[in-house]
């Protein structure tokens, strides 16, 4: 779990970094955290979601990090406002509106229906090269059940929405830590 200081440093750096993307001075050497900040240095899945006035603005993650998680929060933050094929580019006037919200992923598990937890868990579905992911928090915020937050999952990766009953199909669950900037800041 991180810190509440851990977590503010996150949210200042992902800041800083959308607000270098419009003054075109992108962070060439990203300030490292403390050396007590030791959450900030593993390897990590992590999303950054954006909202809008309450509506999703954007939501790219990594769940294969190649980096710190200092790090890796530098190009899914610049990916979720910029290259979310939903949602046109953020927009400099919109910045200071934008509400940020961060998602640490723990690893995947294989998993089984039965296994499955509604508002606990995250599902990533993959069939060869279809893959799709949705976070815990995407069932809970939709009030949906398990059928259904399969069903959105499959869709998702671009399978038949019964696709999870598919024995070729594999399914991954995951927790996630998730946090609001508002919360921290």
């Amino acid at each position: 779990m991180l810190t509440k200081e851990e977590w503010k440093y996150l949210f200042t750096l992902v800041r800083e970094i959308l607000k270098g993307a419009f003054s075109k001075r992108e962070l060439e050497v990203l300030p490292s955290p403390q050396k007590d900040f030791p959450h900030l240095y593993e390897k990590r899945g992590v999303f950054v979601t954006l909202y809008l006035k309450g509506s999703l603005r954007g939501c790219i993650g990594t769940i294969f990090p190649e980096k710190p998680l200092y790090e890796e929060i530098k190009e899914v933050a610049l990916s979720s406002a910029f290259r979310d094929p939903r949602f046109p580019p953020l927009q400099e006037r919109e910045l200071e509106e934008i509400e940020i919200e961060i998602s640490l992923l723990s690893p995947l598990q294989k998993a089984k229906l039965e296994e499955i937890e509604v508002g606990k868990h995250g599902i990533y579905i993959k069939k060869g090269y279809k893959r799709g992911l949705l976070l815990p928090q995407v069932a809970t915020e939709h009030n949906w059940d398990k059928e259904t937050f399969l069903r959105h999952t499959c869709l998702k990766a671009g399978l038949p929405s019964d696709g999870y009953l598919d024995p070729e199909v594999e399914i991954y669950v995951f927790t996630a830590e998730i946090c609001k900037e508002s919360e921290v800041l």
